[in-house]
């Protein structure tokens, strides 16, 4: 049960709270059980709290401090969770449906069955990470969603390329020519030097496509992504490209080896890859992608 006279306290406002926290350093609030629904609550110091069974429904906890948190079986249904700080924090077995969770911090939080079904709906379901709550309940529920993603498995298609004014060229030349096709390319010219980061983001992206187009000509960073990406995804073919009288990069043979990579397609120049994109780099890789999917 809650302490009766931090409820007192938490009553009077944020002000009162984050006072009375700043000169009580050294005691612990319990507000377990506590109905605070509503509770206007933001940039609130509730770290180190008892919240277990608390009702925040529709609470404003926009800027609030709850690390080392306890938050299990806790209500925040429709509660304003942005910028909100659960490092450390126990959400365990909580309500989350309908919370407005942006830029939260979830450091070292233990997350685990979020109910994100209304609470009194008889069938619960429960995923362990409060950031893709609102996605999952999105995915289920809304046939938009579901739509959106099948139009991006099935028309997103990654082009991968050196980013020199020559050959940004020829990508931005294949990127046009897919779009006329009705396809969703997508081109990232790389502004600062490749990370680990970027690696994990051409990863990422590579995940949703449904064919990669690699231009391996004058190959830099090239090897490292498809190095990244080749092994994992075998649904997802690699079309390489390569302007003739340009040697392949020595290690492309390790890819090569996957049955998912296609044979590279030599290109004399633009005008000649323009002429052949649709026979010799989009029906192979359409077809491949076909048989990967269906195996």
């Amino acid at each position: 049960m809650a302490n009766e006279e931090h409820l007192e306290i938490i009553k009077q406002g944020v002000e009162a709270w984050n006072e009375w926290r700043k000169n009580n350093p050294e005691e612990r609030p319990n507000l377990s059980g506590t109905d605070l629904t509503g509770a206007l609550l933001a940039d609130a110091d509730l770290s180190e709290s008892d919240l277990s069974g608390a009702d925040f429904r529709d609470s404003t906890l926009r800027d609030a401090n709850l690390t080392h948190a306890d938050l299990y079986y806790t209500d925040l249904e429709s509660a304003i969770l942005v910028n909100t700080n659960f490092k450390r924090a126990a959400l365990t077995n909580c309500f989350v449906y309908g919370v407005a969770a942006w830029d939260v911090k979830l450091n070292e939080t233990e997350q685990k069955d979020l109910v994100i079904t209304p609470r009194f709906e008889p069938s619960g379901i429960t995923v362990d990470n409060l950031e893709v709550a609102q996605f999952i309940y999105l995915l289920l529920h809304n046939e938009k969603i579901r739509h959106i993603i099948d139009t991006i498995t099935t028309k997103v298609v990654l082009i991968l390329g050196r980013f020199t004014p020559e050959r940004k060229t020829i990508l931005d030349t294949i990127k046009k020519e897919l779009r006329n096709r009705d396809y969703i390319p997508v081109l990232v010219d790389f502004k600062e030097p490749r990370s680990r980061d970027i690696k994990e983001t051409v990863s990422t992206l590579a995940h949703m496509a449904r064919f990669i187009i690699a231009d391996i000509t004058d190959a830099r960073s090239i090897p490292q992504e498809l190095e990244a990406i080749v092994p994992n995804l075998p649904s997802v073919p690699v079309q390489p490209l390569l302007q003739k009288g340009k040697d392949k990069y020595s290690m492309f043979e390790t890819s090569r080896r996957y049955p998912w990579v296609l044979s590279i397609h030599e290109y004399r120049d633009l005008n000649d890859l323009m002429a052949t994109l649709e026979d010799k780099v989009i029906i192979p890789a359409e077809a491949k992608s076909e048989e990967m999917r269906n195996k």
